[in-house]
């Protein structure tokens, strides 16, 4: 039986990418990993890459899902970013990392959904 976090974790992707396919973006890839770690998304839209961590969050009880990216966090996600342009020859292109956040009442109700772009900033 799948773990019921990892399983709202896949459930918010799919929505996270439906609504970001929706906005114009093109889905490269999901869950690209490396050594660093993870990132959920790996999308373009016009010229750009945006990579995007997406939270979810069921109830309030870990707070907001902006509260997930500490410092460390942020900074593992832009050692990802990097990892992967890096590993796909992309020099000298403009990209992101944006968070995709999305809350649901303790019921499962779908309360908000925003991406938050340039959420991780360092550069």
């Amino acid at each position: 039986m799948t773990d019921p976090r990892r399983q709202l974790g896949r459930w918010g992707e799919t929505l996270a990418a439906r609504r970001l396919q929706a906005a114009g973006h093109r889905i490269v890839e999901r869950n690209y990993r490396c050594p660093a770690g993870e990132m959920d998304l790996v999308t373009t839209i016009g010229d750009q890459w945006v990579f995007l961590e997406v939270k979810t969050r069921r109830g309030d009880a870990y707070g907001l899902p902006e509260d997930a990216i500490t410092p460390a966090k942020a900074a593992r996600l832009l050692t990802i970013a990097e990892s992967y342009l890096q590993a796909h020859g992309l020099v000298d292109v403009d990209w992101r990392v944006d968070l995709f956040a999305i809350e649901l009442d303790a019921s499962g109700r779908l309360l908000r959904t925003e991406q938050i772009e340039n959420a991780v900033t360092g550069w």
